[in-house]
């Protein structure tokens, strides 16, 4: 696929012709901090489609069902056996130790204790549930750093739920289910919705986009080990995909549900993101939501049944 970009742009790994041939579907999927892909495949026969959404996230399954974890490290592929999934996914994030974690996007409280109930549940590398818990309420982003903490950025109906944490916009916790992070009054605005997720070395960026009438879409980096927290205005609105290695970043815009996204450049200027350099990158596949996750530098872009990695750098081509 010839082109010209601002990144070279490398095919990681497509979904296997017998995999499609034997009915699996190519659902949930991460990168972890060591730049290993994660991809979560379920038979059609546990799925049903909804006409709301288009491309792999309009596919939801029947709970409890099994499906196959498959991780890929440069040319090695190993595979898992996953039985009695209990929660309807909306996430998949890779923690130490070849453990693997799994969050509905959406939790609910119990009529009778007023409790909520849990939409994350953590694997042991063999596939067997170990713990299960609450992570707030409706997630649109989520990432997990390389100790293994969990990330969240909210949505309105999370915000405005009830959910102590959600309430915040974005929350930090710990893999026994107990909140490690909140903002306490230091982001520039209110958020509204989130956006999309990058990690760089120990650090974790959130991108979310705020609700207020001065309105504005904000790059939040903490660090873990401190909790300290520094935001910068996005230099561009409500991006799908953010990497960010240093004073560089890449960010993308998709054309949903089309076979490319917008390219987007930027540079660190002491404090102020700006745009460096826009194109329209046509890539393998169609591009719906939570397409793009970002590891220290690299930015992952799922187009249709395959995934790619696009770097930050000169000179440009396609590998």
């Amino acid at each position: 696929m010839p082109a010209r970009s601002d990144a070279a742009m490398h095919h990681a790994w497509r979904l296997p012709a017998a995999d499609v041939v034997r009915g699996r579907r190519a659902l949930w999927w991460s990168v972890g901090p060591a730049g290993e892909l994660a991809v979560l495949l379920v038979h059609r026969r546990h799925l049903d489609h909804t006409r709301y959404g288009k491309g792999w996230i309009g596919w939801g399954p029947d709970v409890p069902f099994t499906g196959e974890l498959v991780t890929v490290t440069g040319q090695e592929e190993r595979r898992i056996l996953v039985q009695d999934i209990p929660i309807r996914p909306s996430h998949l994030a890779l923690l130490p130790d070849s453990r693997f974690l799994l969050v509905s996007g959406r939790t609910f409280r119990n009529e009778t204790d007023g409790v909520w109930r849990p939409n994350a549940v953590v694997f042991s590398a063999s596939g067997a549930p170990e713990r299960e818990f609450c992570v707030g309420d409706d997630i649109p982003a989520l990432v997990t750093d390389v100790g293994g903490g969990v990330w969240t950025a909210y949505g309105d109906e999370g915000i405005y739920g009830g959910h102590p944490e959600s309430g915040a916009g974005l929350a930090g916790w710990n893999t026994r289910g107990q909140a490690s992070w909140a903002p306490d009054g230091r982001l520039p605005d209110h958020p509204l919705e989130g956006c999309t997720t990058a990690t760089e070395n120990e650090h974790v960026w959130l991108v979310w986009h705020s609700g207020s009438s001065r309105g504005g879409t904000y790059l939040t980096r903490i660090t873990p080990s401190t909790g300290d927290v520094t935001s910068y205005r996005s230099p561009v609105p409500d991006p799908d995909g953010f990497a960010v290695r240093d004073n560089r970043a890449l960010l993308t815009r998709r054309h949903h549900n089309k076979r490319s996204v917008e390219l987007i450049r930027a540079e660190l200027d002491d404090t102020t993101w700006k745009v460096t350099s826009r194109r329209r990158l046509r890539v393998p596949g169609r591009v719906v939501g939570r397409c793009c996750q970002g590891r220290d530098g690299s930015l992952w872009l799922r187009a249709g049944n395959t995934w790619l990695r696009l770097e930050g750098r000169t000179p440009t081509g396609v590998s």
